[in-house]
């Protein structure tokens, strides 16, 4: 399978001023096969060193940060000769050694030749708590789960794909049916690698849940072991919590929703540890739709989505005959399934906030900065046209752009954009 994120690290590779790159995301987004796969396609050979493997190098880094032992022994654990420009050097699973992102600083300035990608999993707690970070000697790029156009280059609907990414709305429209069939069982199978191959080898729905589970109890083992017991129970809580969170009309985060009586001290540690570990996406309120938006976030008023929406699925054991009796999927738990839909495709490019009127029923249920604007965007499950709060936010704010996004056809009208479901990852 293609993954996007290849061609982000294809212009690492050629950056005159490339420094050593970490690469975050949640467990099992596909981080060592991306970059396995871009060392095969772009380099002689590859140095491979996985640190929760091969536990004795994890001591590699804690004699002194001489970059040439360093490598030296890198090489000879991956049996091959690290030539610069050459050979990529590949630390997987880094926070298992100590010392191992502060090293990456020494790289940079005393070896600056030699290409270096690092990874784990739960890497970004490990960033948290890292006493001597090496700022400004490493670059970062987060990988997410699949998209929808790679869900359809995976099976075998590449065509369909590069109409969307061109933007070919006659085409578009005349595949739309099969385009909102493909996108429903996106929504079942969601992005994580491993369930979108194994859908597209066999159509199997139940195998797919069955990985899905697995990555779930992964997920939870990973509280236990990973994160400060008094809080692993807060953790569990507030994950478990996201179904029920995402199905209230109003989907603002209310502690009240994890436990009743909560308070936002109980359970701040544990939130910021599920978005640190990459399993939450966090979309705060902003007080004022104005540029820049970050200067008018409004951090104590926020929603939280799942990292994928195949796995928000299986959490709420959406069933598989939802997908074969056609638009059931729409009805039950619609409004949380399209907007984890949207909001997963807008990570990839941009950093989504919302915003709500106080003390009124207007809300915008998505809000980007782009192209020096501020571009609204409200989210339609359906075929369902109405949409108020987007047309007196338009009437209010005067923006150049407006979307809408439903299963209706690509339109263009005076003051907003109709945009399909499908062809959010173009937004």
């Amino acid at each position: 399978m293609d993954r996007y994120a290849i061609n982000e690290l294809v212009k690492w590779k050629d950056a005159r001023r490339r420094k050593p790159l970490i690469i975050e995301g949640a467990r099992q987004v596909g981080k060592t096969w991306l970059v396995k796969d871009f060392a095969c396609k772009h380099y002689d050979n590859i140095a491979y060193i996985n640190f929760e493997e091969q536990i004795y190098l994890r001591n590699l880094f804690e004699t002194d940060f001489d970059v040439t032992r360093i490598i030296s022994a890198i090489g000879a654990a991956a049996h091959q000769n690290c030539i610069p420009g050459k050979t990529l050097i590949f630390l997987d699973e880094i926070q298992e050694a100590p010392n191992g992102v502060t090293a990456l600083k020494y790289f940079y300035e005393n070896a600056s030749d030699y290409h270096i990608i690092a990874a784990g999993s739960l890497l970004g707690l490990e960033l948290h708590r890292q006493a001597s970070f090496p700022v400004g000697k490493v670059q970062f790029m987060t990988l997410h789960p699949m998209s929808f156009l790679e869900f359809l280059d995976a099976v075998g609907e590449r065509a369909l794909a590069g109409f969307i990414a061109k933007r070919d709305w006659e085409n578009i429209k005349l595949f739309g049916p099969k385009l909102k069939d493909l996108l429903k069982h996106y929504y079942y199978v969601g992005g994580m690698p491993e369930a979108v191959l194994a859908f597209s080898e066999t159509r199997d729905w139940l195998e797919v849940r069955d990985i899905q589970n697995e990555i779930l109890e992964s997920y939870d083992r990973d509280f236990s072991k990973h994160a400060p017991e008094e809080i692993v129970p807060r953790i569990r809580q507030l994950w478990n919590s996201l179904p029920a969170q995402l199905s209230k009309e109003n989907r603002k985060f209310l502690y009240g929703v994890v436990r009743e009586g909560a308070r936002a001290r109980e359970y701040e540690i544990a939130l910021q540890w599920l978005f640190d570990g990459g399993l939450i996406h966090r979309v705060n309120n902003v007080s004022a739709p104005r540029l820049p938006l970050k200067s008018y976030e409004d951090k104590s008023s926020f929603k939280i989505f799942a990292v994928d929406i195949g796995l928000l699925g299986a959490m709420c054991n959406l069933d598989s005959d939802t997908i074969v009796r056609g638009n059931n999927i729409f009805t039950e738990f619609k409004g949380a399934l399209t907007e984890q839909y949207v909001l997963q495709q807008l990570k990839l490019k941009h950093e989504p906030f919302y915003w709500s009127k106080p003390n009124a029923r207007q809300e915008i249920d998505f809000l980007i900065q782009t192209n020096g604007g501020i571009v609204p965007i409200e989210v339609k499950a359906e075929e369902n046209l109405k949409a108020k709060s987007l047309k007196q936010f338009v009437l209010d704010n005067h923006p150049d752009t407006a979307y809408r996004t439903s299963m209706s056809d690509y339109r263009q009208e005076e003051w907003m954009t109709n945009m399909p479901l499908y062809c959010v990852p173009v937004i």
